[in-house]
Formats: C-alpha cells, sequence, structure tokens
C-alpha cells in the first residue's frame, strides 16, 4: 500500500505553546483514550497498549530538529479523519425572552457550560460560542479567591477563566475574554472549587470539538 499523509501541519508556535500541544497529546495517551493532532480535534489516532517510539535530535546546516515517531501495525490502533473526540454538543436555542442562547450540554445530560447572557439574533449568539470554541482550550486559570494565577500557557487563547466564590459562597468559575466581555459561564454553584475546577476542565476539553445543534 503506498504511503498516505492523513494530517500534517507547521506553524510557530512559542515554547509553552508547544508545551501545552505535547500536554494534550500525554492527557488523551495516558487515559487510552484517542489523541487529536489538531487543534480542532477532527483528526485523531487511536494507539495501542504498546508502540514504537523514536526520538531523534539532529544537527545540520546551522538547525536543530527534534523528531519524535510512534509506529504500530494499522489493525492494532486506526485513525479516526472525523473524529469530534468532544463528549459535549453546543446548543443554540431562543429562550421564553425572545432573545438567543446557547449551552454546552456533555453526553451525559449536565450543561457544563452557558452562554450566560441572550443575544438578539442566532448568528451573534453562534458567534459568542465560537469565541469559547476558539478560546477555551488553552485559556489561562486565575483563582480569584486567593489572588493568584493557577494555570498560565502561552497557547493562543484571547481569554481568561477565573475562578470565584459568589455571594452564597458557591465556587464557578467564568471565562472572560481579554476585551472584558464574559463569554461563558458554568451556569451553576459547585460545594467545593475543586468540583468547579473539574467543571472548567470539562469545558475546557470538550468544547473545541464539539459539534453545534440549532434547535
Amino acid at each position: 500500500m503506498a504511503d498516505e499523509t492523513v494530517h500534517e501541519s507547521e506553524e510557530k508556535r512559542s515554547r509553552q505553546g508547544i508545551s501545552t500541544f505535547f500536554r494534550r497529546l500525554a492527557r488523551r495517551l495516558g487515559r487510552g483514550e484517542k489523541v487529536p493532532v489538531d487543534d480542532e480535534q477532527t483528526v485523531a489516532f487511536d494507539p495501542p497498549a504498546e508502540a514504537e517510539l523514536e526520538v531523534e535530535l539532529e544537527r545540520e546546516d546551522g538547525k536543530i530538529s527534534l523528531e519524535i515517531e510512534m509506529d504500530w501495525e494499522a489493525e492494532d490502533g486506526d485513525i479516526d479523519t472525523d473524529a469530534h473526540e468532544s463528549k459535549a454538543t453546543f446548543q443554540v436555542y431562543e429562550d421564553s425572552a425572545g432573545e438567543y442562547r446557547w449551552r454546552l450540554r456533555h453526553d451525559n445530560g449536565n450543561i457544563i457550560a452557558d452562554s450566560g447572557e441572550g443575544y438578539a439574533s442566532k448568528q451573534k449568539a453562534k458567534q459568542g460560542l465560537e469565541s469559547v470554541r476558539t478560546n477555551a482550550a488553552g485559556g489561562h486559570v486565575v483563582d480569584q479567591t486567593r489572588d493568584e494565577t493557577v494555570e498560565n500557557e502561552d497557547s493562543g487563547s484571547k481569554a481568561t477563566f477565573e475562578i470565584f466564590q459568589d455571594s452564597e459562597e458557591k465556587w464557578r468559575w467564568r471565562l472572560r475574554h481579554d476585551n472584558g466581555n464574559i463569554i461563558a459561564d458554568c451556569g451553576q454553584g459547585y460545594a467545593s472549587k475543586q468540583k468547579a475546577k473539574q467543571g472548567m476542565q470539562s469545558v475546557k476539553t470538550n468544547a473545541t470539538g464539539a459539534a453545534v445543534d440549532e434547535e
């Protein structure tokens, strides 16, 4: 069978951005899940429990290259070229006030994020959710109750997750764009900070590749 290049990409990223990419791969490998290779999570590979790993560090013509390669038999692990690896779906709907909103519903039925506000048109609501799809995965994380950054990765995201306590001492998160607008929130209070962080992580994991369902 002739060689087939299923996916190839090349772009300049910061050191932290590259680290973010490898951490995403490492998390999926560690959990034994399919591993997406693109930011949209539409191309993924499903490696076996064991694979050949080759690491090559080379210096040539004034340049240094690092190549990391995994090899396994095709029958031991396949490639999915239509791999919406997300376990959630964006739902766009009209509320009782005639405004358009979106919510991100996990496959288990739970709503893990929502728009937090109504939009005048469906198009505006879809633009809002697209901003979340673009910025959630690499969003910085700031714990406002301790005035500290929990996670700060130079990943290209233009938004920051803020963890805070509301007036009823429930734990919440919200995703704030660099322009100051809140583009997503958790929609509910959590009994503990850990639960809020778990909910936030589910959004970071699932938002990018989530399909859109227009009700």
